[in-house]
């Protein structure tokens, strides 16, 4: 392997663990929105405090959807750091 190239093996080895940051980021972020959903749902709950149980929600989700993105992300980079 050349020295401070990067196989072909190794970028598509990122770029499948980047769509699967992106995939399981999305998923988490609408499975957190969804909790909310049912939530307001389930409760009946109608105007102000819907769409702050929503609002919330969705802010939950993002966070989650981050969360989980970067997670993904920095355990693959230091795995590839080990060389594993």
């Amino acid at each position: 392997m050349d020295m401070g190239r990067e196989s072909r093996w190794e970028k598509d080895a990122m770029t499948v663990e980047i769509v699967f940051a992106l995939v399981t980021a999305a998923a988490l972020a609408a499975a957190v929105f969804a909790v909310a959903l049912a939530l307001t749902l389930v409760l009946g709950l109608s105007g102000p405090a819907s769409r702050g149980v929503l609002t919330g929600g969705a802010l939950a989700g993002a966070a989650a959807g981050l969360w989980r993105l970067v997670r993904v992300l920095y355990r693959f980079d230091v795995e590839r750091r080990k060389g594993h």
